[in-house]
């Protein structure tokens, strides 16, 4: 084990025994750095993982031999002495990076990074604290299940499109042979569940592509109105089927944007269809404007809304909420994960204000030095 080197008072020998006895007994890989990422103390599980007999005094980038998902080297100095991280508090935490051995080996990380922050009132000298995990059973199981999506996906593909089909042409005779309401009935309720499974599976090819890293946004200028007009001409229908109103309120002359018109499109759609789905009275109100550096788009609805205890999870995957008013309807709850996912990669964000049984607002802020 390291033993630790002199630091500034007034972290005394006692203090840095029983700090030293309390990182060796954690289950995660522990390094200290000072400001100038140097190792001032590590524990076993750190050492193991770093396959290193001792880092004390070592640049944290002379033993973290980091690489990203292309390969490139990942130098982690600059970016923990970064600004960002620096003044602000603010962690960096990453899943995505390799650890790369002497031997050409590779092990899964997960890294976690705070800057230390001295108590009130004592001598302040600046440092950070790693915390390093080996996730590579964790990762494999991830990249497994995603090629499992992949390829269910993308075989089922063909049939769902095959019964869609079928049952669209049994629709259209039902209408013209005046087949009994109940026949029909049941046609058309087959014909939404294959259309909400072929939605599903889109999803879930999505998904399986933006956790490879195979997503790709396509940029183009194109017109923001234009994109509006199409919207509203798509959802306008389901909307009055429900008997609540779609309109749009906002500039008229947006002008052009640089950016990808297809994940805009997909981001916006999600938003429109989770308001047209939980809003049973009211209406859904689509609004853009033009701001500095590209346009910002919201979406308002008078629906149901989200409870504040699940403000934090509204994002995550599969994540659908407990309200028994979301539990009725159908859904795999991917939409917003996707759509958060979509968003940086156009670097852009999304983000959203709700309160439950009042509505909710989804805002998307594209980038784009968008043009008249």
């Amino acid at each position: 084990m390291s033993q630790l080197p002199s630091v500034p008072e007034p972290v005394n020998r006692l203090d840095r025994e029983r700090l030293q006895a309390v990182i060796n007994n954690m289950t995660e890989g522990v390094l200290t750095l000072d400001s100038s990422c140097l190792v001032t103390m590590s524990n076993a599980v750190a050492l193991g993982i770093l396959d290193v007999n001792d880092a004390l005094g070592k640049h944290v980038d002379d033993i973290l031999h980091l690489t990203d998902k292309a390969g490139k080297p990942v130098h982690l100095a600059p970016l923990i002495q970064t600004q960002q991280l620096g003044s602000d508090k603010r962690h960096l935490a990453s899943r995505d990076w390799q650890l790369r051995y002497a031997d050409g080996t590779t092990a899964y990380i997960y890294i976690s990074v705070a800057p230390v922050q001295s108590a009130f009132g004592q001598a302040q000298y600046g440092g950070y604290v790693l915390l390093i995990q080996d996730i590579t059973r964790d990762k494999s199981l991830e990249i497994e299940r995603s090629e499992f999506i992949s390829v269910a996906s993308h075989e089922l593909r063909t049939p769902v499109a095959v019964a869609e089909g079928y049952i669209s042409n049994a629709l259209l005779a039902a209408e013209k042979e005046h087949t009994p309401d109940t026949i029909k009935n049941a046609l058309q309720s087959a014909h939404d569940q294959i259309l909400f499974l072929s939605n599903m599976l889109n999803d879930l090819s999505t998904l399986s592509r933006a956790e490879q890293g195979d997503l790709a946004a396509s940029m183009e200028e194109f017109d923001v109105n234009e994109l509006i007009d199409s919207l509203l001409q798509d959802f306008r229908p389901q909307a009055l089927q429900k008997k609540i109103s779609f309109g749009y309120v906002g500039q008229k002359n947006l002008g052009r944007l640089a950016s990808s018109r297809l994940y805009v499109h997909e981001i916006l759609q999600n938003f429109i269809t989770n308001a047209i789905k939980y809003t049973e009275k009211g209406g859904i109100t689509l609004r853009a404007k033009r701001v500095e550096d590209g346009v910002e788009f919201s979406v308002t609805d008078t629906g149901i809304g989200i409870g504040r205890n699940e403000h934090s999870k509204i994002s995550e995957k599969f994540f659908r909420s407990t309200d028994w008013r979301v539990r009725k309807i159908n859904g795999t709850g991917l939409g917003l994960y996707i759509a958060a996912k979509l968003a940086k990669l156009l670097s852009g964000q999304v983000s959203f204000d709700s309160e439950l049984n009042k509505g909710s607002t989804f805002k998307l802020s594209v980038p784009g030095a968008a043009t008249s």
